[in-house]
């Protein structure tokens, strides 16, 4: 059985985000360290680390993850702003080490007004910056694929192997794949040729050795919209029979998977349960996972209108579009 898990708030503490985790049935934990529309937060305490790393033993929660900021901007070509990405990614990390997670994910960025080239080199040296900021320390960074809405850059395959080809430590920087981002960037993992060429394709250019981390989200957004929206597992376009290759596929077993799909209830019964439930089924291949979920009509009013990881906020992204999560 994959590893599978979800996003889990740290309201009341970053403890609190694992017993959050275990009581929807998580084996694997993903968090924010600190509010994603805030450039700082105050220092995470010892006291803190020892409780978040107790709780994960006594709940049995293993591979936590952080997700950084969505306020940082890896390729902005305003240097106040790159400057400060850069200031942030290095305290994502720090804040990672104090509670002993071993990864924090980040988005590459937006290139705004330069060119898409330009925005990958800049990428390249924000990360060579961090990895100089960081000559101790643990934690690394994991680039995420994203759906490309607007100027976001990673959301090619090659966007990433151009962006680890300029770095002079390649080695410190892992990936992440999200289903909706690649369905959403025009990867059709609803299709088995689809599928196999993505896969194909990531290893060619990257290698399934780098892969740390995968967010299982389905699409509200069609294919090759650049448009991310998450929708909950079979609720989507992107389908169950995509996810049943994603869970089945021997070469991603070992990769920790996280659902960032948006909270709730529906019936009375949480969200996270319904889905990791039903992501469960589909990796024990069952021909019927469908009746793992209530039933509910694809993308349902209810899921169009639920936050994603928490309460609704608007929040300007990394190109400078206000969005809703």
């Amino acid at each position: 059985m994959p590893l599978l898990g979800a996003h889990m708030s740290i309201a009341g503490g970053f403890d609190r985000a694992v017993e959050r985790a275990a009581a929807a049935g998580c084996d694997v934990v993903q968090l924010f360290t600190k509010s994603t529309g805030q450039w700082r937060a105050r220092p995470i305490q010892p006291d803190e680390g020892v409780r978040f790393q107790e709780a994960l033993a006594r709940w049995g929660i293993r591979h936590p993850l952080v997700h950084a900021s969505y306020l940082i901007n890896l390729a902005s070509p305003q240097p106040a702003l790159r400057k400060r990405s850069v200031a942030a990614l290095v305290e994502e990390l720090q804040r990672a080490d104090a509670l002993g997670i071993p990864y924090v994910v980040v988005h590459p960025g937006a290139h705004l007004q330069a060119s898409l080239e330009e925005g990958l080199t800049l990428v390249a040296d924000s990360l060579r910056q961090v990895h100089r900021q960081r000559a101790t320390g643990q934690a690394e960074v994991l680039l995420e694929l994203t759906a490309g809405q607007g100027t976001c850059l990673g959301h090619r395959l090659e966007h990433l192997a151009v962006i680890l080809q300029q770095l002079d430590e390649p080695q410190r920087v892992g990936l992440c794949v999200d289903t909706c981002h690649a369905f959403a960037a025009g990867y059709d993992l609803a299709d088995p040729g689809g599928y196999r060429a993505f896969w194909q394709r990531f290893e060619q250019l990257l290698g399934l050795a780098r892969l740390r981390a995968i967010h299982l989200n389905d699409s509200q957004r069609e294919l090759g919209s650049r448009i991310d929206r998450h929708a909950h597992i079979g609720h989507g376009l992107l389908g169950t029979a995509a996810f049943r290759r994603v869970l089945t596929d021997p070469r991603l077993a070992p990769v920790p998977m996280y659902l960032e799909t948006p909270k709730g209830t529906h019936h009375g019964e949480d969200w996270d349960v319904i889905n990791l439930r039903m992501l469960r089924a589909l990796a024990d291949g069952q021909a019927m996972a469908e009746a793992a979920s209530p039933a509910a009509p694809r993308v349902p009013s209810d899921v169009r209108a639920a936050p994603r990881k928490g309460r609704r906020q608007q929040r300007r992204s990394a190109d400078g579009r206000r969005t809703e999560e």
